[in-house]
């Protein structure tokens, strides 16, 4: 019973730093999340994780324009037709079991994500950077949105209570846009290729949409050893 008590105490005094490598349009990255955000809950250790996301592009040369994303997955996977309705089967099941709703239609583009990127190392800095996340995966896959356009973004931004001006501000500053390319080179040179990729304790990493268990364990590890 001691060791018990000193393990639990051990738990409550600690603190783990979790990295959320992810892209707002990678449909995997909200999947996983929703999957680490109900391990944490379910270990009852909310106020031991402190959460970041960090930016990583996976269309960084992406034109304005965007591309239709069936043919973007057949460019880039060699994915037939079949195969991609599959996909999109696929994924909207797993949402699904996680509480998101993916809506795919036809004409769904892929697009350059580098403005949302900046507009949530602002948001990281008023304390909102998670709630704009989950609000630019809503937008991307439920709404039917293009988070690459700077005023759905920017109504996003207003929509959880930061100033748009501001932010907008941001979006044309060269420094802040320097700023996210130096944080993608640097988990790129971590190694870090795939997203999600959730780094913990900038130590060790669990990369793809992992289940429950599997961050469950991690946190677990991280909590009680000595």
């Amino acid at each position: 019973m001691l060791s018990l008590l000193t393990a639990k105490g051990v738990m409550m005094s600690k603190k783990i730093q979790l990295d959320v490598v992810s892209d707002v349009v990678c449909p995997w990255c909200i999947i996983g999340y929703k999957n680490l955000q109900k391990a944490i809950e379910e270990l009852g250790v909310e106020k031991q994780i402190e959460l970041q996301w960090q930016p990583f592009e996976l269309n960084p040369n992406m034109p304005a324009e965007g591309q239709n994303l069936r043919e973007h997955v057949a460019e880039k996977y060699g994915s037939s037709l079949e195969e991609s309705n599959q996909a999109r089967i696929n994924i909207a099941q797993r949402g699904a079991e996680v509480g998101f709703t993916f809506n795919f239609f036809e004409d769904m583009k892929i697009v350059n994500t580098r403005d949302a990127h900046i507009l949530l190392e602002y948001a990281y800095e008023k304390g909102k950077q998670t709630e704009l996340k989950l609000a630019l995966f809503s937008a991307a896959f439920t709404d039917q949105k293009d988070v690459s356009n700077r005023e759905i973004l920017l109504a996003e931004i207003a929509k959880i209570g930061l100033d748009s001006g501001e932010a907008s501000a941001r979006l044309t500053t060269q420094g802040y846009v320097d700023q996210v390319v130096d944080h993608e080179r640097y988990w790129q040179g971590l190694g870090i290729s795939a997203v999600p990729t959730v780094v913990f304790n900038r130590q060790s990493a669990l990369s793809g949409a992992q289940p429950v268990e599997a961050y469950k364990q991690v946190i677990t590890e991280l909590l009680t050893e000595g």
